[in-house]
Protein backbone atom coordinates (compact mmCIF):
# COMPACT_ATOMS: atom_id res chain seq x y z
CA UNK A 1 0.00 0.00 0.00
CA UNK A 2 1.10 3.22 -1.18
CA UNK A 3 0.38 5.62 2.10
CA UNK A 4 -0.27 8.81 3.35
CA UNK A 5 1.36 8.30 6.73
CA UNK A 6 3.54 5.77 8.46
CA UNK A 7 2.98 5.39 12.19
CA UNK A 8 4.53 3.94 14.90
CA UNK A 9 2.93 3.00 18.38
CA UNK A 10 4.54 1.58 21.08
CA UNK A 11 1.79 0.20 23.09
CA UNK A 12 -2.06 -0.70 22.87
CA UNK A 13 -2.96 2.39 24.81
CA UNK A 14 -1.18 4.57 21.48
CA UNK A 15 -2.99 2.29 18.76
CA UNK A 16 -6.23 3.12 20.73
CA UNK A 17 -5.37 6.37 20.96
CA UNK A 18 -4.39 6.69 17.10
CA UNK A 19 -7.88 4.87 16.72
CA UNK A 20 -9.25 7.71 18.83
CA UNK A 21 -7.57 10.50 16.65
CA UNK A 22 -8.73 8.84 13.48
CA UNK A 23 -12.50 8.73 14.85
CA UNK A 24 -12.58 12.86 15.32
CA UNK A 25 -12.13 13.05 10.94
CA UNK A 26 -15.07 9.83 10.52
CA UNK A 27 -18.52 10.57 9.22
CA UNK A 28 -21.72 8.97 9.20
CA UNK A 29 -21.68 6.54 6.40
CA UNK A 30 -17.85 6.36 6.20
CA UNK A 31 -15.85 2.52 5.97
CA UNK A 32 -12.17 2.22 7.74
CA UNK A 33 -10.55 -0.95 6.16
CA UNK A 34 -8.13 -2.89 8.12
CA UNK A 35 -5.53 -5.02 7.24
CA UNK A 36 -2.34 -6.12 8.45
CA UNK A 37 -0.66 -8.81 10.70
CA UNK A 38 -2.69 -11.54 12.29
CA UNK A 39 -2.57 -10.03 16.02
CA UNK A 40 -1.24 -6.29 15.44
CA UNK A 41 -4.46 -4.58 16.57
CA UNK A 42 -6.97 -4.50 14.81
CA UNK A 43 -9.68 -4.58 17.66
CA UNK A 44 -7.36 -2.45 19.31
CA UNK A 45 -7.75 0.69 16.95
CA UNK A 46 -10.86 -0.18 16.43
CA UNK A 47 -11.56 -0.26 20.50
CA UNK A 48 -9.96 3.37 20.40
CA UNK A 49 -12.20 4.58 17.78
CA UNK A 50 -15.20 3.67 19.19
CA UNK A 51 -14.61 5.22 22.59
CA UNK A 52 -13.93 8.20 20.67
CA UNK A 53 -17.19 8.14 18.94
CA UNK A 54 -19.03 8.02 22.27
CA UNK A 55 -19.40 3.97 22.68
CA UNK A 56 -19.30 3.06 26.17
CA UNK A 57 -19.67 -0.91 26.21
CA UNK A 58 -16.65 -3.35 25.78
CA UNK A 59 -15.58 -3.41 22.38
CA UNK A 60 -15.32 -7.01 21.30
CA UNK A 61 -13.56 -8.53 18.27
CA UNK A 62 -16.00 -10.04 15.96
CA UNK A 63 -13.56 -13.38 14.96
CA UNK A 64 -16.11 -15.39 15.78
CA UNK A 65 -19.58 -13.37 15.78
CA UNK A 66 -18.48 -11.88 12.16
CA UNK A 67 -20.25 -9.05 13.04
CA UNK A 68 -20.95 -6.51 15.88
CA UNK A 69 -22.39 -3.17 16.69
CA UNK A 70 -22.49 -0.73 18.99
CA UNK A 71 -24.27 2.46 19.12
CA UNK A 72 -22.23 5.61 20.18
CA UNK A 73 -23.36 8.98 18.73
CA UNK A 74 -23.60 7.44 15.67
CA UNK A 75 -24.36 2.88 14.84
CA UNK A 76 -21.16 1.13 14.40
CA UNK A 77 -20.32 -1.66 12.86
CA UNK A 78 -17.48 -4.13 13.30
CA UNK A 79 -16.75 -6.49 10.96
CA UNK A 80 -14.23 -9.30 10.95
CA UNK A 81 -14.20 -11.12 7.36
CA UNK A 82 -11.22 -13.54 7.36
CA UNK A 83 -13.44 -16.37 7.34
CA UNK A 84 -15.82 -15.65 4.72
CA UNK A 85 -15.18 -17.66 1.14
CA UNK A 86 -17.03 -15.20 -0.82
CA UNK A 87 -18.57 -12.10 -1.53
CA UNK A 88 -22.06 -13.08 -1.30
CA UNK A 89 -20.96 -13.82 2.52
CA UNK A 90 -20.28 -10.07 3.31
CA UNK A 91 -23.38 -9.49 1.29
CA UNK A 92 -25.57 -12.13 3.42
CA UNK A 93 -24.23 -10.36 6.70
CA UNK A 94 -26.27 -7.25 5.51
CA UNK A 95 -23.35 -5.16 4.90
CA UNK A 96 -25.04 -2.94 2.50
CA UNK A 97 -27.84 -1.93 4.69
CA UNK A 98 -24.80 -0.91 7.40
CA UNK A 99 -24.10 1.75 4.68
CA UNK A 100 -27.46 2.08 3.97
CA UNK A 101 -27.98 3.60 7.88
CA UNK A 102 -24.97 5.68 7.80
CA UNK A 103 -23.41 3.21 10.31
CA UNK A 104 -19.68 3.96 10.78
CA UNK A 105 -18.00 0.29 9.43
CA UNK A 106 -14.51 -1.23 10.59
CA UNK A 107 -13.82 -3.98 8.71
CA UNK A 108 -11.01 -6.48 9.77
CA UNK A 109 -9.65 -8.12 6.62
CA UNK A 110 -11.17 -5.10 4.61
CA UNK A 111 -8.51 -5.99 1.75
CA UNK A 112 -10.26 -9.34 1.19
CA UNK A 113 -13.74 -7.54 0.33
CA UNK A 114 -12.04 -4.47 -1.86
CA UNK A 115 -14.53 -4.98 -4.52
CA UNK A 116 -17.19 -4.21 -2.20
CA UNK A 117 -16.15 -0.78 -0.47
CA UNK A 118 -17.14 2.34 -1.48
CA UNK A 119 -15.54 4.39 -3.86
CA UNK A 120 -14.30 6.19 -0.68
CA UNK A 121 -12.73 4.15 2.03
CA UNK A 122 -10.21 4.97 4.81
CA UNK A 123 -7.36 1.90 4.96
CA UNK A 124 -5.43 1.24 7.91
CA UNK A 125 -2.68 -1.32 7.81
CA UNK A 126 -1.53 -2.21 11.35
CA UNK A 127 1.94 -4.09 11.44
CA UNK A 128 3.95 -6.12 14.02
CA UNK A 129 7.78 -5.35 14.22
CA UNK A 130 8.35 -9.24 13.55
CA UNK A 131 5.53 -9.90 11.12
CA UNK A 132 3.23 -11.32 13.49
CA UNK A 133 1.82 -13.29 16.23
CA UNK A 134 -0.30 -12.76 19.86
CA UNK A 135 -2.71 -9.83 20.72
CA UNK A 136 -1.18 -6.90 20.89
CA UNK A 137 -0.07 -5.92 24.51
CA UNK A 138 0.72 -2.98 26.71
CA UNK A 139 4.18 -3.69 25.63
CA UNK A 140 4.16 -4.17 21.79
CA UNK A 141 5.18 -1.74 19.49
CA UNK A 142 3.67 -1.25 16.07
CA UNK A 143 3.71 0.01 12.74
CA UNK A 144 0.64 2.06 11.26
CA UNK A 145 0.56 2.90 7.13
CA UNK A 146 -3.22 5.01 6.47
CA UNK A 147 -4.19 5.63 3.39
CA UNK A 148 -7.53 7.77 2.32
CA UNK A 149 -9.00 6.03 -1.37
CA UNK A 150 -11.57 8.02 -2.73
CA UNK A 151 -12.77 12.00 -3.22
CA UNK A 152 -14.19 12.68 0.91
CA UNK A 153 -10.63 11.31 2.22
CA UNK A 154 -8.18 13.96 -0.28
CA UNK A 155 -10.01 16.96 1.78
CA UNK A 156 -9.37 15.22 5.09
CA UNK A 157 -5.48 14.76 4.31
CA UNK A 158 -4.36 17.30 6.15
CA UNK A 159 -6.27 17.18 9.16
CA UNK A 160 -5.46 13.60 9.33
CA UNK A 161 -2.44 14.22 9.23
CA UNK A 162 -2.35 16.81 11.73
CA UNK A 163 -4.21 14.62 14.16
CA UNK A 164 -1.88 11.61 14.36
CA UNK A 165 1.67 13.91 13.89
CA UNK A 166 2.84 12.44 17.47
CA UNK A 167 2.98 9.09 16.27
CA UNK A 168 4.54 9.87 12.82
CA UNK A 169 7.37 7.18 11.92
Amino acid sequence: MGSWLELSTASAKETRAVGAAVAGLLSPGDVVSLTGDLGAGKTTFVQGAAAALGVTQPVLSPSFTLVREYEGARPISHLDVYRLDRLQDVLDLGFEEMLDRGATVFIEWGDAIEDLLRDSFLEVELRLPNGGGDEQTDDDARRLAIEGHGPTWDPRRERLEAATRQWTA
